[in-house]
């Protein structure tokens, strides 16, 4: 079967490095990277311990030639990633070289790795689950050292551990219930009902917690997209060249100088954050700066914070005013830029908006973009974020959670209007399978397939 072939992949950057490394896994990983191995003294590997290395050459099975020098290490199953036999040929890094060792790998019998192949193994094998096989990817994506130690820890099982508790309450309660329809002369419908709602709810809070932390999860993992818009010539990119301290964007005094989103990755304390700088909206005949203002406006629509720059050194215009509409309903940061010059701007004409999340600042010298920061973690975060807490950081498992809460609620409907407590068991055991999918355990093997293959090869 496919799943019993033994894989080979780079699981490393191709290009110019010191080191390459190759994987290999299966039953026949060491046969097969022995076959192409000499060590020094025509020295095998067939006799090497696991968890140890060995020096020698990677050399080709038809003619001997020698291909690199190389350093072998081996991991023997079940104590490895995959749960296989595994060896890792560390050879010198360089597309060339590596290419040519992975070749002979492949001619002595190993396949080509599909992209989470490895990773995918151990779930199989039973060495991680979902979650955690999902949580590997997160880690080799993760845009800040906080996202990092938040897939870390659900790469450990912190998830999986309090899905595990909270389905295996629910099975006490499916089975609490199979036992009354089961001896039914006991005529304990009624007080099991009583009882079986009081332990849904106590579920179902549980369920509600892990539900809140799902947006600032996927802020983590994903990152917050946030926009800065206003009109032209108000320092839009100078706050970008700011928030980055490098001169991303090209600042002059004429107006309209930003003709296109640019967009780069800032952190905030952990938070991933991708700021974009737009072209100034305004009023303008200029075909290009047209182009690049309705690109402005799909990125607020798209954006999970709006940061709305205004000159504070001139009086409000119209233009400032039809921005504001624009976005009175989004989550929104007021900059009120050039805190360094003369404030001529009336703050009162701004009196529609939420005073919390108007700062003055100045894009030129620094000062109050703290603040901006310490506002946008308090609009996500409620001010504090560390890698201890635990977020439900993947889509498909906050969907998995709201699927198990409306199971739990039709449960508690059937029980609430009538005692035919075994109807409720049906929707008891849908719960208990949609929790199931977060691990791995009750999921179907064409999403399974589809999960793994977002997975870079090699990993």
């Amino acid at each position: 079967m496919k799943e019993f072939d033994t894989i080979v992949a780079v699981a490393t950057s191709l290009g110019e490095s010191g080191i390459s490394i190759i994987r290999v896994s299966g039953n026949n990983a060491l046969t097969i990277v022995s076959s192409i191995f000499k060590g020094k003294n025509n020295r095998s590997i067939n006799d090497i311990k696991s968890y140890t290395m060995r020096y020698g050459n990677i050399i080709n099975k038809i003619n001997g030639e020698y291909i690199d020098e190389v350093i072998v290490s081996y991991m023997k199953g079940p104590r490895s990633f995959t749960a296989d036999d595994t060896l890792e040929i560390n050879c010198h890094g360089g597309i060339i070289v590596t290419n040519r060792v992975l070749e002979e790998v492949v001619r002595a019998g190993a396949r080509i790795a599909e992209p989470g192949e490895f990773t995918k193994r151990a779930f199989l094998n039973g060495r991680i689950d979902l979650s955690q096989a999902e949580a590997v990817i997160d880690i080799i994506r993760a845009k800040t050292e906080l996202s990092m130690k938040s897939a870390l820890e659900q790469s450990g099982g912190k998830i999986s551990r309090e899905i595990s508790k909270i389905r295996h309450k629910l099975l006490g309660v499916i089975a609490h219930i199979e036992a009354t329809v089961d001896f039914p002369e006991d005529d304990l419908e009624e007080i099991t009902s009583k009882n079986v709602i009081d332990e849904l709810k106590f579920i179902n809070d549980e369920i509600k917690t892990l539900l809140m932390t799902s947006d600032e999860g996927k802020i983590l993992r994903e990152g917050l997209s946030a926009v800065i818009i206003g009109k032209p010539n108000v320092g839009k990119s100078s706050l970008l060249n700011a928030f980055l301290n490098e001169n991303r964007s090209i600042v002059t005094e004429v107006p309209g100088t930003t003709r296109d989103v640019i967009e780069e990755y800032i952190n905030i304390d952990g938070i991933p954050i991708k700021v974009v700088d737009t072209a100034g909206i305004r009023q303008t005949e200029n075909i290009i700066e047209k182009i690049g203002i309705e690109k402005s406006k799909d990125k607020i629509n798209e954006a999970d914070l709006i940061l709305l720059m205004i000159d504070s050194s001139n009086l409000l215009e119209k233009e400032d005013l039809e921005i504001i509409d624009y976005i009175i309903d989004k989550k929104y940061i007021i900059i009120l830029n050039k805190s360094d010059l003369e404030n001529k701007m009336d703050i009162k004409e701004l009196r529609s908006l939420n005073s919390n999340y108007i700062i003055a600042v100045s894009a030129k010298t620094g000062e109050g973009l703290n603040k901006v920061q310490q506002c946008i973690k308090k609009l996500f975060f409620n001010g504090e974020i560390e890698s201890k807490d635990m977020f439900i950081t993947n889509t498909r498992h906050k969907e998995a959670l709201i699927r198990a809460q409306q199971n739990l609620e039709d449960a508690k409907n059937v029980l609430n209007q009538t005692y035919a407590i075994d109807l409720a068991s049906i929707d008891l055991r849908n719960a208990w399978k949609c929790l199931g999918e977060i691990t791995g355990e009750t999921l179907e093997e064409d999403i399974i397939e589809k999960i793994f293959s977002e997975f870079c090869i090699g990993k």
